[in-house]
């Protein structure tokens, strides 16, 4: 019988690897994409046998390493779903952005996702399967890293694009946009500042910022049967930071002192109580994303990003 099969790019982060755990419940088979392909193997090694998680090195920006990376999946079994997560970012204000910065953002955010998919897309018209893209809210509002934002923006359309073009084949096409998720690199950043989640979860309807299982739960469904009549949308799992916030932030149970109350006064930028320049300042990688997010950048597949920079951030 031929076997399910799964691709996940950047799976080698938070996010990627919350992802292919929750798609092996209905795949066969998950092949975990990343830039560096010893943090896919011992990835891969963590969620199970060398059968059912396979790992494969793959620059996502290389369409020529694309195309390989679609051969290996095809000599697995039958693609059922691509999840293009891989994603970072490198550019923090639009006057700062460099057209180097600015080509790398979008080689990686958008034309990453589109090489990935033209590399699978006549696998995916074989099983009438499914494409989901990690996008951002940073696609939907304003909250810094103008060149990953206006990618993530147009990672969002391009999933309209497919869905729109593709559909007659029956390939569904969706996109999530996570908000801030905690990911161990916001692990770190709180042991240098114990009060960066208290003073990030009062701008979040829910209280809290978003899990990298949130992410997964949401990938596990849009590919699954029970969304076999949703295409062309983009779920925003941002714990309610896209649907407004209140007039002030709910109080805090531990009260700040002066100069943390002037450093969360002080922010201008978007919805998150620091900008995305101070998160990146706060520590070396996005996994705080608003997933640029302003806050999770994530997993990173693309070489010359292998440090996976995140934007104040998707993927991982």
């Amino acid at each position: 019988m031929t076997k399910s099969v799964a691709i996940v790019t950047g799976a080698a982060g938070d996010i990627g690897r919350a992802i292919a755990s929750r798609l092996a419940d209905d795949h066969d088979v998950i092949l975990l994409v990343d830039i560096d392909g010893a943090a896919a193997e011992k990835a891969a090694r963590a969620l199970g046998s060398a059968e059912r998680f396979v790992a494969v090195s793959c620059d996502v920006t290389s369409e020529h390493s694309v195309a390989e990376m679609a051969k290996a999946a095809a000599s697995l079994g039958a693609l059922k779903t691509l999840v293009n997560n891989a994603g970072a970012a490198r550019a923090v204000s639009l006057q700062s952005t460099k057209p180097e910065d600015w080509r790398a953002d979008n080689a990686l955010n958008l034309e990453a996702p589109f090489l990935c998919f033209s590399a699978v897309a006549d696998l995916l018209k074989a099983t009438q399967g499914s494409v989901v893209n990690i996008a951002s809210v940073n696609g939907m509002h304003v909250f810094g890293h103008p060149a990953y934002s206006a990618a993530k923006a147009g990672l969002l359309h391009f999933t309209k694009l497919v869905a729109v073009e593709y559909g007659k084949f029956g390939i569904r096409s969706n996109a999530i946009a996570p908000g801030t998720v905690r990911t161990q690199a916001w692990e770190a950043r709180a042991a240098a500042n114990p009060n960066v989640f208290e003073e990030a979860r009062r701008w979040y309807p829910l209280q809290r910022v978003v899990d990298p299982k949130d992410v997964a739960n949401a990938v596990g469904f849009l590919a699954s049967a029970q969304a076999n009549g949703i295409t062309g949308v983009c779920l925003p799992v941002d714990c309610g930071l896209t649907a407004g916030k209140r007039n002030s932030p709910a109080p805090s149970p531990n009260p700040l002192t002066t100069d943390q109350k002037k450093n969360t006064e002080r922010n201008s930028y978007g919805h998150g109580p620091l900008s995305s320049g101070e998160l990146l300042a706060a520590g070396r990688r996005s996994e705080w994303s608003l997933h640029l997010h302003p806050f999770q950048p994530v997993g990173c597949a693309a070489r010359g990003l292998q440090d996976r920079l995140h934007v104040a951030d998707t993927g991982d």
